[in-house]
C-alpha cells in the first residue's frame, strides 16, 4: 500500500497485477489499482478532476487529465471516505504511476491533493540487483 496526505486529505493505493487479463506474449500487461480517499481535514471536499502521469517500464510517460474519478465527482464530509477501483494497461511488465487530484472546498477554493507514486510491478518483469 501507498499512502500520502495533503491538507488533511489521505490518499491510499492498493495496485494490483491482473495476470488473468494480461497477455504478456502479446505485450499487454494490465493492473487494477484500488484508491481510498479519507477525509481527516475539518472541512467538507469534492473531488473534481484527475491527473495522473504513467511511465512504463521504458520509460516512456503518458499523462491523462479529467474531471472526476470513474465517472464521480464525490463530496467527502469530514471523517468519510471514497473508494474507488480503475486500471491502467502498460505494454511493458512493470511501471510507475503518480499523479494528483484537484479538489474544492466550500469557500470555492480548489487545491490539489497528491496521489502517492506507485509501482506497477508484474511477475513477468526481470528483475537485477544493483
Amino acid at each position: 500500500m501507498y499512502e500520502a496526505v495533503t491538507r488533511g486529505i489521505r490518499i491510499r493505493v492498493t495496485p494490483q497485477f491482473l495476470d488473468e487479463e494480461s497477455t504478456p506474449d502479446e505485450g499487454r500487461y494490465l493492473w487494477a489499482y484500488t484508491i481510498d480517499i479519507s477525509n481527516e481535514g475539518d472541512e467538507t471536499v469534492q473531488l473534481r478532476s484527475r491527473h495522473w502521469r504513467i511511465t512504463d517500464g521504458d520509460g516512456r510517460t503518458e499523462e491523462v487529465r479529467g474531471p472526476g474519478v470513474v465517472g464521480q465527482t464525490p463530496v467527502i464530509q469530514p471523517g468519510g471516505s471514497f473508494r474507488y477501483t480503475s486500471g491502467c494497461p502498460l505494454g511493458t511488465p512493470s511501471g510507475i504511476m503518480v499523479g494528483s487530484y484537484q479538489m474544492t472546498n466550500e469557500a470555492g477554493e480548489l487545491f490539489n491533493v497528491a496521489i502517492p507514486a506507485f509501482s506497477l510491478d508484474s511477475p513477468h518483469a526481470k528483475r537485477s540487483l544493483n
